[in-house]
């Protein structure tokens, strides 16, 4: 039945134009799938991470960013951008979403990097890797940027399209009533498929391109750096990941850990029951992923020759219904891999330590407000700049989880949090104007009663 499935999605994934070697990326992990092969990483078989170079050092190596950008000019910035921010209730790219004065996440990445060229002299081609979903939309925005095309490379690149598997026949799934929803992105990990088969990684070698920065789009930490790149094209590393040292907030999550004297990413879904305590342990486990590499294009060059195109990353189940937005449709399976996970296919591959600057995800609307409020700066080379430490925020998702409710909610903007150290929120409150949060503070409204912070009110401590 299995082998039947798997001839009806590449015959419809051919029909639909995806790129013969995209093809042979999926099948691969059909075939794990029919195996059911896992990807767990035993906690007996690695040890963690240590003595991990940092940021810091890196910095006083190079006298800030005042140096040679030699290594900026021969790199290219990459951001994943296929999000549709589906967890927030969007049905469009995230990186839209207002952040700061009135700029989108696009807005901010677009003027990092031209501040970035301005301030160094060089080219820097920024290249967004958008899902079929978020890529009428994110290249409508960027019309708006159009000193940002650097000739001969697009601006864009589209990830693979991959049917979704009905997770009881491991056929391709058929939703007449909205055929779109048969299809699924085949998580970041398609980068390296689509670097190569969309004729990037040939445009970027054509221009001079040895380094390639690769990061999230909702992580506006991820900024050009000419001190990394310059520390990174000295060294002998081949591949490096942006590690934040772990909090009680990270213990779940992928962190790097040492199997066979190579650094191996470990997704949470890789990670035994019985070795759960263990994992989440950051005492032992110090470093998580960021999401931040960077990659020499001659050494992706040869692991993608040593593999045929085909990089063999671990498969990641992702089950989900047909209709995420109804959880009575069917029950499918997208295959996916993350992009992180091929740390482990390049010998000699290295971690940076970085400190949060560089980390400011955006996956909740927790992390939204966080970013809007006055705890960050928007500097002139439009970095977020943090004035204080980061309080905890825990916004009652059944009424801030969603987009528009969360809007709604803060009708004039974020309140001021520079000087609380967390704001937990239970029920439907809406926030006035000139909200001032400060020290440990907490609103309860259990009862479902709509509540309002008046106006020029100061709470908690």
């Amino acid at each position: 039945m299995s082998e039947k499935g798997l001839i009806h999605a590449k015959t419809k994934m051919a029909r639909a134009g995806v790129h013969e070697i995209a093809i042979d990326v999926f099948a691969r992990f059909y075939d794990l799938l029919e195996r059911d092969v896992d990807a767990i990483i035993h906690e007996a078989d690695v040890s963690p991470l240590v003595d991990v170079m940092e940021l810091g050092d890196v910095f006083a190596e190079h006298a800030g960013e005042d140096l040679d950008p030699t290594a900026l000019s021969k790199t290219a910035i990459i951001k994943l951008n296929g999000g549709l921010g589906t967890s927030m209730g969007m049905q469009q790219a995230k990186s839209l979403l207002p952040v700061r004065d009135g700029l989108t996440f696009l807005d901010i990445i677009a003027r990092q990097v031209l501040e970035a060229r301005e301030r160094y002299g060089v080219t820097l081609p920024l290249v967004f890797i958008n899902s079929f979903r978020t890529e009428a939309d994110t290249m409508a925005a960027l019309e708006r940027y159009p000193e940002l095309k650097v000739e001969g490379i697009e601006l864009s690149m589209l990830q693979n399209q991959e049917p979704k598997i009905v997770a009881d026949t491991l056929e391709p799934l058929e939703f007449p009533a909205d055929p779109e929803l048969e299809w699924c992105p085949p998580g970041h990990g398609d980068l390296y498929t689509v670097l190569q088969t969309s004729g990037m990684l040939d445009a970027l070698e054509a221009a001079g391109i040895e380094i390639l920065n690769i990061s999230n789009a909702d992580n506006l930490g991820a900024y050009p750096s000419a001190s990394i790149a310059s520390w990174f094209e000295a060294s002998d590393a081949p591949f490096v990941a942006e590690v934040v040292r772990r909090t009680p907030a990270d213990r779940k999550g992928g962190h790097i850990v040492v199997r066979d004297g190579q650094l191996t990413l470990r997704e949470t879904a890789q990670i035994n029951a019985e070795d759960e305590a263990q994992a989440s342990d950051i005492s032992k486990h110090k470093f998580f992923n960021a999401n931040n590499l960077w990659i020499k294009v001659s050494a992706l060059r040869e692991v993608l020759a040593e593999h045929n195109g085909v990089m063999p990353l671990p498969l990641i189940r992702n089950e989900k219904t047909a209709d995420p937005s109804d959880p009575t449709t069917e029950k499918v399976v997208q295959l996916e891999s993350a992009m992180g996970a091929a740390i482990e296919l390049f010998p000699g591959a290295a971690a940076l330590r970085i400190d949060r600057s560089r980390f400011l995800p955006v996956k909740t609307t927790n992390d939204l407000l966080l970013v809007r409020s006055d705890v960050y700066d928007l500097t002139d080379r439009f970095r977020l700049e943090a004035l204080a430490e980061e309080p905890l925020i825990t916004l009652d998702p059944a009424h801030f989880g969603l987009i528009d409710d969360f809007e709604g909610r803060f009708p004039a903007g974020a309140p001021s949090l520079v000087h609380a150290k967390s704001l937990t929120v239970t029920g439907p409150w809406t926030f006035g104007a000139d909200i001032s949060v400060r020290g440990d503070a907490a609103l309860d409204g259990q009862d479902g009663q709509e509540r309002t912070v008046a106006d020029g009110t100061v709470v908690g401590e």
